[in-house]
């Protein structure tokens, strides 16, 4: 029997985090916490990637983008194409790729899966998401709004309420994704090591 890239019930796990990415993208609409959205993108990517593996929670990831890109308003803010692209947070939006995959992979090379392995795994793909996303968010407002006097230390600074927020709710990910692991309702492939 040949072996596919993936599998039916693997792209369904990856068709369910397309859908969570796109809810959780827009919760922004509904809950803000002071001045910064609630939006639950980053911990989406975290879980696609401690849940499903690299190869999946990628997958599922770049399956998003694509849906986002080809016109589905998926993005936050029910974004979708050319407005997500000529975004300053459009960097934010590729990390996503980067999560996943390396959530997944730090997480599927850890013997001994506690929720510090878990939450570890987590903010890894955190530190990804926003060493990829601030200095796009820099890159584009210096060189696309010319902005002259923009520095990448007042960016970045302006990104630790939602860094905060963030480590938060990778913690909160980690938890659940440890239970859910505990309990064998998780992909098979991440019970291996165990």
């Amino acid at each position: 029997m040949k072996k596919t890239f993936i599998s039916t019930s693997e792209l369904t796990y990856a068709a369910m985090f397309i859908a969570l990415m796109a809810v959780g993208a827009n919760m922004a609409a509904i809950v803000t916490i002071g001045s910064v959205p609630l939006t639950f993108q980053t911990v989406v990517a975290v879980l696609a990637g401690v849940t499903l593996g690299k190869k999946v929670g990628t997958f599922s990831m770049l399956g998003y983008i694509l849906l986002g890109f080809t016109g589905a308003p998926v993005f936050a803010g029910f974004s979708n194409g050319f407005a997500a692209i000529a975004s300053p947070t459009f960097g934010f939006i590729i990390s996503f790729l980067f999560i996943a995959f390396f959530s997944g992979l730090i997480l599927e090379k850890t013997n001994n899966k506690t929720k510090s392995a878990f939450f570890a795994a987590g903010f890894v793909g955190l530190l990804f998401n926003y060493g990829i996303g601030v200095p796009y968010v820099y890159f584009y407002t210096f060189f696309i709004l010319g902005v002259t006097d923009a520095s990448i230390t007042a960016i970045s600074l302006g990104m630790v309420p939602f860094f905060i927020k963030d480590t938060i709710l990778v913690f909160l990910a980690a938890s659940l994704a440890a239970q859910l692991h505990a309990r064998r309702i998780i992909r098979p492939s991440l019970q291996k090591a165990v």
